[in-house]
């Protein structure tokens, strides 16, 4: 990173958050078929969990804000809204998600570059993007260290 860019402060992208109905069930899904890791979890009634990616380099943190509308991730369209996980193989995964109970959102497509992309959504309607580029632009992930 150029801190030069950033008023020589480092910054990087640490979280996205998603108001969900049920973060702790959701949690445990990733945790169990994407291999995430929980590095925070928080009381009743908002039950936030913060979870990595196998390389440690992003998470998300999943919650419940009860005065707040859960959105309907389901009625999105996928391109509005998806959260993207780099694999190794896109249709051994999807497999793998499928049969956790995922369901399909479009078939295994191949890019002019040569990405292949798999969507799907996971049991509570968000929309996942499988990938595996051709040309990764991010490092391959290590695992991640809870802190």
């Amino acid at each position: 990173m150029n801190a030069a860019r950033s008023g020589g402060n480092a910054v990087r992208l640490e979280h996205v958050a998603l108001n969900v109905a049920d973060p702790v069930k959701m949690a445990q899904w990733y945790v169990d078929h994407l291999g995430m890791k929980v590095m925070r979890e928080g009381p009743p009634p908002i039950n936030m969990r913060f979870i990595a990616d196998g390389g440690g380099n992003m998470m998300l943190e999943l919650y419940h804000n009860p005065p707040e509308a859960v959105p309907n991730y389901a009625a999105m369209d996928p391109l509005l809204l998806h959260v993207a996980f780099m694999v190794n193989d896109v249709e051994a995964m999807r497999q793998k998600l499928l049969a956790a109970g995922a369901v399909p959102a479009g078939e295994i497509t191949t890019t002019p570059a040569g990405d292949k992309l798999a969507m799907l959504r996971d049991p509570w309607g968000l929309a996942i993007q499988l990938l595996h580029r051709a040309d990764p632009m991010l490092p391959v992930a290590q695992p991640a260290r809870r802190r």
